[in-house]
């Protein structure tokens, strides 16, 4: 009994991998395909894809100042990891990848499959899941606001 558990669980990884900046979004979506079909080939489950989008990196890599970021979560064991690493080492589009274990011991019952998601990348040097930055013009405060400010002075 014992043993069926410990064979149903599964630990969490994800990994990021950055694409060449000129791919199309159609390329993007069938690498993710692939990617998925591996996971899905060695007993894993893909929780979701994040594609979040062109951004500049810190270096240039492969001549190249921005890349097109796609997280990957999912579950699986190791040798999944070694797998989906050695396929991206082999894909040309790829140019960098790095993966994390985030936790062991998980149900993959417990875990959903989430709805991938596409971010725009950076506009304005934003990062994902941050609030957007809103620019006060001194010509958009209210003249009250003036006033006050000089009262107080």
């Amino acid at each position: 009994m014992a043993e069926t558990q410990a064979a149903k669980r599964l630990r969490e990884y994800e990994t990021i991998f950055l694409v060449k900046p000129d791919l199309t979004d159609d390329n993007v979506d069938k690498l993710k395909e692939r990617v998925r079909g591996i996971v899905g080939r060695e007993g894993g489950k893909v929780l979701r894809f994040t594609v979040w989008g062109k951004k500049k990196t810190l270096y240039p890599i492969a001549k190249q100042p921005r890349a097109i970021y796609v997280h990957a979560s999912y579950l699986g064991h190791t040798r999944l990891v070694a797998e989906v690493e050695r396929n991206l080492r082999n894909f040309d589009e790829v140019t960098r990848f790095l993966s994390v274990k985030l936790a062991d011991e998980v149900d993959p019952e417990t875990r959903p499959v989430l709805e991938d998601l596409k971010l725009a990348g950076d506009v304005e040097e934003t990062r994902p899941g941050a609030a957007p930055v809103e620019r006060v013009v001194a010509e958009d405060l209210p003249e009250s606001a003036d006033e006050e400010a000089t009262e107080e002075a």
